[in-house]
């Protein structure tokens, strides 16, 4: 007489947009391809002001339930309602998506295939290179890192090919990323006052501290539809978020003073050299960045672990 089998896991995909219609598109054909198809796709419509409704209106191949925000709480705020509503839900694993991504017909096999709490898929772009950001090196340790990650996935390896079946890394973005609800029962939600950038940075570091490892799965592929680009204007608005998450990871996160102290030497060090680069936009940023952030030393409230 055989055992009792244990009954697969659900999954909900959680896939923040805001006015990128034709991406969105393709990204959810993507997900109607799936060869596991998912239990429930959750979308968040950061107030969209082109076609985006009626692309989700027309999608009766997939479980849709389709929230639309009163205003755009960025990609940190969008995940942060997704991945609570499926966890509310009940689904055993929440995959986070972007809309500018398509996952390959078995994407969500692979992932579902692999016995582990925190997955990430493997990026490329549409030639077929290997784009995959996931640092495998974060370093909070030492003071004389400007920039924490110190090693990526496609800086590590040449192609997919090289790559082993798994591959531990240290951050992930949320574009791929796949999380079990326990790990959420325990650490929590993204931090929606992140608005944009580091967002998914800071809660891969609350998982490995927690004691989770974190998996990039090789043959889980995930085709980026726009180019990589992650240069900004340091003197735009969007300067002001890098400045001020990249601080609070480190005002958070950091393994010893001199690493918490880094947020000063770089704000000094930026406006110090504003003459010679970014101006009087990049030093402000800086400054304003600096006194946000020291607002934000501690998690949100509304991200702390569920009661």
């Amino acid at each position: 007489m055989s055992g009792p089998t244990e009954s697969p896991e659900s999954v909900a995909v959680v896939v923040v947009t805001h006015n990128r219609a034709e991406l969105l598109e393709r990204m959810l054909d993507g997900l109607a391809a799936q060869t596991h198809r998912p239990d429930a796709v959750i979308v968040i419509d950061n107030v969209s002001t082109d076609h985006t409704r009626s692309v989700l209106d027309a999608r009766t191949d997939l479980p849709l339930h389709v929230t639309t925000t009163a205003s755009n709480l960025g990609g940190a705020g969008g995940f942060h309602i997704g991945m609570r509503a499926a966890y509310d839900a009940g689904w055993d694993r929440i995959w986070l998506m972007d809309d500018d991504v398509v996952p390959a017909p078995d994407c969500l096999d692979e992932l579902m295939a692999v016995d582990e709490d925190c997955l990430t898929s493997v990026r490329e772009d549409l030639t077929g290179a290997l784009v995959e950001k996931a640092a495998v090196d974060f370093d909070l340790r030492n003071p004389l890192a400007i920039r924490p990650k110190r090693a990526a996935v496609d800086t590590t390896y040449a192609d997919r090919a090289s790559m082993p079946a798994l591959v531990e890394v240290q951050n992930v973005a949320f574009e791929g990323f796949m999380v079990r609800r326990d790990v959420v029962t325990r650490i929590g939600f993204p931090d929606p006052e992140f608005f944009i950038f580091y967002d998914d940075a800071e809660y891969a570091v609350r998982a490995r501290r927690a004691g989770w490892r974190i998996w990039a799965v090789r043959d889980a592929r995930l085709v980026r539809q726009l180019d990589f680009n992650q240069q900004h204007d340091l003197s735009g608005w969007k300067g002001f978020y890098m400045f001020r998450n990249l601080f609070v990871v480190h005002f958070r996160h950091g393994e010893n003073v001199l690493v918490r102290l880094k947020p000063w030497l770089i704000t000094l060090a930026v406006v110090l050299l504003s003459p010679l680069r970014g101006g009087r936009g990049e030093a402000g940023n800086v400054i304003r960045a600096m006194r946000s952030a020291r607002g934000m030393r501690h998690l949100t409230k509304s991200a702390a672990p569920p009661r």
